[in-house]
């Protein structure tokens, strides 16, 4: 079976996002600089249409660049040693009483 990895740790996200921004934006700039020379609004649409197909496939796939910095989760504690729920210790106080 494949080991097909599906996060990303949370610096990860950041930097994605950050990088999706920064292709959107530019991509807009450029079409909307292109569309205005050659006065067609079309193509600004087409070339942001590209730079969201580009910053996509860039950002939404999981990529090893993404999952450099994982987070370490603590072990669980054994059953014997959790702490007990409100209503168990409202029930142990009313007991004592």
């Amino acid at each position: 079976m494949l080991n097909i990895a599906t996060h990303m740790d949370y610096e990860g996200q950041g930097r994605a996002e950050k990088l999706s921004r920064i292709i959107i934006t530019l991509f807009g700039a450029v079409g909307l600089i292109w569309g205005y020379v050659i006065q067609q609004f079309s193509q600004t649409v087409y070339i942001l249409i590209a730079g969201v197909l580009l910053a996509s496939v860039l950002t939404i796939p999981p990529w090893p660049i993404y999952r450099q910095k994982p987070l370490n989760w603590q072990k669980p504690r054994p059953e014997s040693q959790t702490v007990a729920t409100g209503a168990e210790q409202e029930t142990s106080k009313k007991k004592k009483k």
